[in-house]
This record gives structure tokens, C-alpha cells and sequence, in this order.
């Protein structure tokens, strides 16, 4: 049996499915799922994160949330959290780089939301002598200061997609068709979430909607705005969804979505309006939406590459270039990765990011 059979057996009784719901088969089937099943990350995987690009990035992220730590008062003990840790390379280069930073060691609890069982063992391998605690999901994470970072998380995120027709709404849906699946439309329905849509879409704009945003939000916010603390959100995306994002990775190159479900990574661009209107309802502070490429410079990525490359030279060099760019330049990452903070109302922004 492969996902393709359960999920035809699943059509079969139940009808076509929303995109949400094909997501979530696609990427967290216990058996067939994208992310339970294999390491997708890095040039023998499907696409490669910031993390793996360099050593700057993780670093940078990490000095940021110090002295965060360190302005609020370096309180003890602290979450230090990541969600979706991949291989576990961006925690690894924080750790390191705040290993000078005094206290911020002796006070942190690491904790990382990871669903995937392959990927928990490489981050168990990554920060051996650690000892991380593992978490299915963010809702039992400590009720404590806080200090998280998510790179690269809320885009895999389940979403539905909803295309508008006249007042209404018409769900995108995954059915069959002469035995392959294929798109469809559902019927026109009201969607009270997507209200406030009508005033900035027109007839036939297709709008995405992510109902795990919020509540993973508001769970992080809820920890900052109770005991402190402070979040750094980087991901594609943009202030308000409009317009199809999926995409398809298999070996690094686009590919069907609905094909050979369960063999390539499935995500969508971030709607920060959600996650901003999440922190902010649960008592949080969230910074302006700020270019990845803008805020790394913020916080002297190009010192820190100038330093790396002192004693390089030759291919070792041309890729430390490469890397730099490639995470700074408007268009590279640069301008299509956007970084969020939330904070505490009484707090200072993290550095690099503006109120």
C-alpha cells in the first residue's frame, strides 16, 4: 500500500479533499509521511534551508536573542525553543555563538517541536551535550520566559485555498479522475473567516487560509506576554495571502503537487497579518515585517562574513561569497524572506527588528 492507495480509498468514501487535509497527509502520515519518513534537507535531500547555507545565519539569531535575554534582565531559568529544528544546525550555531554570553548557558531548558522521528535523531546527534527535550507540538512547552525561534515553519503548515465567487466562496479540492487526483472546486459558501477579504479581492482571486497559524501564535505569545521572553519568526511570505503559493520540491527542482504524494515537500507562502493579529490579541507585541536581507545586515552579517574570510581563500571563499549573498541580496533570499519579533508591551524589540 502507498499514500496514493490510502488516500484513494479515503476519496472514495469521504468525497474530494480540501487542500489542508492533503497536506497534512502528505507531509505527517505516520507511515507514508514527507517529514516522518526521511531527512529532506541539504543537496542529498529535497531543498536547503538558511541554516545550512552558513553558519552566519544561526549565529545571528542567536546573538539577537541574548541580548534580549539580556535586556529584559536575564532571566532564570529560560525556554530556548525552536520549532521544526530540522537537522538541528541553526540551534547548534546559536548554542555556540552565545556560549560567551555570560549566564545565557547556565540559565536556558532547550526545548524543540519536532514531529519527525528521522529528524529528532539528527538533532539529538547535533547538540549532544545539550540533552534537548523533544515536544509533538508547542502547547507543552514550558510556562516560562520564552525564547524561540522558528525558521522555515509556518510554511509547512496545512492550508485551504479558497478561490472568491461573488459574495461567496468556492473551497479548491483534491478528487479523483480517471483514476489520477486532480483539482476541483466545491460549492459556493459562505466563509466567515474570509469576511474581511471581500474588501481587497475581486471575482475569481484565489486566497489561502492557514488554521494553524494563529493557535501556534497565540501559544507563543501567550508565554512572552505572561513570563517574557522574546520569538523570531523567518519565513517566505508576506503581510496578507493572495494568490496560489503551493509549491512542490522533489531534488530541488518544482514539481507537481499531486504527484507521487508523500515523496516532496509541500509548502506555502506565510500570511504574517495572521500570526501579527495572533500576537497581538493574546497580548504580545509584534515588530514590523522586516526583509531577511535587512535585518541579517542589521545585525553585521557583513562584519561576521569579513571576519570568516580572513583566512580563506580559493573555493572556500567563493562559497562563503556565495552563502552571503544568497541570504542577504534582494534577489535572493534576501527581499522573499520576511522576519517577525514578538516581544513583551514593556520590552525593547530584539535588535535589527523596528516596532
Amino acid at each position: 500500500m502507498s499514500l496514493l492507495d490510502h488516500l484513494i480509498a479515503r476519496i472514495d468514501v469521504d468525497g474530494p479533499m480540501s487542500l489542508a487535509d492533503y497536506m497534512a497527509e502528505c507531509l505527517l502520515n505516520p507511515r507514508f509521511g514527507y517529514y516522518t519518513t526521511r531527512d529532506p534537507l541539504g543537496a542529498a535531500g529535497d531543498f536547503t534551508t538558511a541554516p545550512e547555507i552558513s553558519q552566519m545565519f544561526g549565529e545571528l539569531l542567536g546573538l539577537c536573542l541574548a541580548q534580549s535575554w539580556l535586556d529584559q534582565g536575564a532571566p532564570a531559568p529560560f525556554t530556548l525553543a525552536e520549532l521544526g529544528p530540522g537537522r538541528g544546525t541553526l540551534m547548534a550555531d546559536l548554542l555556540r555563538a552565545t556560549r560567551a554570553v555570560p549566564g545565557f548557558h547556565a540559565a536556558l531548558e532547550l526545548h524543540l517541536v519536532e514531529a519527525s522521528p528521522t529528524l529528532r535523531e539528527a538533532q539529538a546527534k547535533a547538540l549532544t551535550g545539550f540533552e534537548p527535550i523533544w515536544h509533538d507540538t508547542i502547547d507543552s512547552l514550558p510556562q516560562q520566559p520564552l525564547f524561540l525561534v522558528a525558521n522555515e515553519f509556518f510554511d509547512a503548515l496545512p492550508v485551504r485555498q479558497f478561490l472568491r465567487d461573488g459574495t461567496g466562496w468556492r473551497e479548491k479540492r483534491i478528487g479523483m479522475q480517471n483514476g489520477t487526483l486532480t483539482f476541483g472546486l466545491g460549492p459556493v459558501t459562505k466563509q466567515p473567516a474570509l469576511s474581511h477579504r471581500h474588501e481587497d479581492t475581486r471575482e475569481g482571486d484565489l486566497v489561502e487560509l492557514c488554521e494553524g497559524a494563529a493557535p501556534v501564535t497565540a501559544a507563543i505569545a501567550t508565554r512572552i506576554a505572561a513570563h517574557g521572553g522574546a520569538a523570531l519568526i523567518v519565513d517566505y511570505g508576506d503581510w496578507r495571502s493572495l494568490g496560489d503559493t503551493l509549491q512542490a520540491l522533489r531534488d530541488h527542482a518544482p514539481c507537481d503537487p499531486l504527484e507521487a504524494p508523500g515523496s516532496a515537500d509541500l509548502t506555502t507562502h506565510v500570511d504574517f497579518e495572521v500570526l501579527t493579529q495572533a500576537a497581538q490579541a493574546h497580548g504580545c507585541t509584534a515588530t514590523r515585517l522586516t526583509p531577511q536581507g535587512v535585518f541579517l545586515e542589521r545585525l553585521g552579517i557583513t562584519d561576521r562574513a569579513r571576519a570568516l574570510a580572513e583566512p580563506l581563500e580559493g573555493d572556500a571563499l567563493d562559497n562563503l561569497i556565495a552563502a552571503h549573498r544568497r541570504l542577504t541580496h534582494p534577489e535572493e533570499m534576501g527581499n522573499l524572506f520576511k522576519v517577525l519579533g514578538l516581544y513583551p508591551g514593556n520590552a525593547t524589540p530584539p535588535p535589527g527588528l523596528q516596532s
